[in-house]
């Protein structure tokens, strides 16, 4: 299993509407692209911005290329990303999942 991630900043006071616009583009784009296996988005305000941390989990970098095209360390954006982040990373991390382990009820 494969774990994309990808850090942006907005304004602290953007935090609720930008997961909003986040769950109706990103988040829907990736739970939407076969071979992703979940979707995890991780706020923290500092001061007056807040860093959102987006990590995503997938079957293989195949299924990841469908998701972010050929270059799959290109980060994705969407129209209104602009109006939202102050920072971002250009690109999106890989890292190789090397325990999972699923909650125990």
């Amino acid at each position: 299993m494969i774990a994309r991630t990808w850090r942006g900043w907005t304004r602290a006071r953007d935090v609720e509407p930008y997961v909003a616009y986040l769950e109706e583009t990103g988040v829907k784009e990736l739970r939407g692209t076969p071979g992703n296996r979940g979707v995890f988005v991780f706020t923290r305000i500092d001061g007056d911005r807040a860093e959102f941390q987006v990590i995503s989990l997938w079957e293989s970098m195949d299924a990841v290329r469908a998701f972010a095209g050929d270059d799959e360390r290109v980060a994705v954006f969407y129209p209104d990303d602009d109006r939202f982040l102050v920072d971002r990373e250009r690109h999106a991390d890989h890292y190789d999942v090397a325990v999972e382990e699923p909650a125990r009820t």
